[in-house]
């Protein structure tokens, strides 16, 4: 792919005041999904029988580089890929490479991926080369059973050889894992040492509701403020004044000396200093994940807009950032939103 290596000449008048909505905050985060498809269908994730789209709605490489980069120009200081699985994406590897020109120019503070570890062992040193610093593997139990059941076939030992690889080329890593009541919720515990024992941050996530999957989310939902009162019984949990332009809330585990970070959409609204938006691998931005808010990047750029048409594109877009999102986990419901995680972008 073509690289754009340098800010046109549209690009350096449409830059302007940094990315502000409605509410006052700054947005310098941008996620990026790259693709829907997976080689996994986590039951909490996707439909057991997922309809991909078809290749000619997924942005292009060069495209998802042209708006990664008008972002970049906007202020934008934090890429992360994702998917479905960002390393399915046939080519990925291009992009990365293609976007590490902002790391080098300073643009850039950070350039990441979210990923299911399967294909790490491959491409973790590749990426390390690129300037990726640190990743977030998602991994929600040690039990290979259990992994094949929440996967649908998942094999653990894919992901374990990944996390060994990620580490091998110097990469931190962040453990992800999404607390279910009935299949993980005795075993985070032993999730977290397991973590902290290899020198991984690990982060728990409530259950969030998008998506229409098989399974009723009232049954799998595990309070994250019951599991830190479970956890406070035997370990010293210790609150740390840390903020990585996530929504997550840290703790220091003082037994194990890691870092335990807690999401929590539902038990308590994180959105109050939101300052990130999320790209679909279609072009749709979505500037918050539990709204069904919408604005069609992909039309302004095959309707042949210029740089400064995308950068108002991008502005409108993010002026009318929602306050908050709408989740709630209640039986019954339909979720807050009907797209799937995987569309979104995890």
């Amino acid at each position: 792919m073509t690289p754009y290596d340098a800010p046109s000449p549209q690009a350096a008048t449409a830059r302007g005041p940094a990315l502000i909505d409605g509410f006052g905050r700054t947005v310098t985060y941008l996620r990026v999904s790259v693709t829907d498809r997976c080689d996994l269908r986590c039951v909490y994730c996707m439909a057991e029988h997922m309809t991909f789209l078809p290749k000619a709605e997924v942005l292009t490489l060069e495209e998802l580089d042209r708006i990664s980069s008008a972002f970049v120009s906007l202020g934008v200081r934090k890429l992360r890929l994702t998917g479905g699985e960002p390393l399915v994406r046939k080519g990925v590897m291009g992009l990365f490479e293609s976007l590490s020109r902002h790391l080098r120019s300073g643009a850039l503070d950070e350039l990441t991926l979210t990923t299911n570890g399967t294909r790490l062992a491959e491409f973790a040193g590749p990426l390390a080369d690129l300037g990726v610093r640190r990743i977030n593997v998602s991994l929600d139990t040690l039990r290979p059973d259990l992994f094949r059941r929440l996967t649908r076939g998942g094999e653990l030992s894919k992901v374990l050889a990944g996390i060994d690889a990620a580490q091998a080329a110097g990469l931190a890593v962040k453990i992800n894992a999404v607390a279910l009541k009935d299949d993980n919720g005795a075993e985070i515990p032993e999730l977290i040492a397991w973590g902290h024992g290899r020198g991984l941050d690990v982060t728990l996530i409530e259950t969030m509701p998008l998506g229409e999957v098989e399974t009723d989310r009232t049954d799998q939902f595990l309070s994250l403020k019951q599991v830190r009162q479970d956890l406070e019984s035997f370990w010293t949990l210790q609150d740390l004044p840390l903020n990585t332009g996530g929504p997550a809330r840290y703790v220091r585990v003082a037994e194990t000396g890691g870092r335990l970070g807690f999401i929590t959409p539902l038990s308590h609204n994180f959105c109050e200093a939101c300052n990130r938006v999320r790209l679909t691998c279609t072009g749709t931005l979505h500037t918050c994940l539990g709204r069904e808010d919408a604005s069609d990047l992909r039309a302004v750029l095959r309707a042949g807009a210029d740089d400064a048409g995308l950068v108002e594109a991008i502005r409108r877009a993010v002026d009318a950032k929602p306050q908050g999102h709408d989740f709630r986990i209640e039986r019954s419901a339909e979720p807050a939103v009907a797209r799937h995680m995987s569309t979104t972008g995890g």
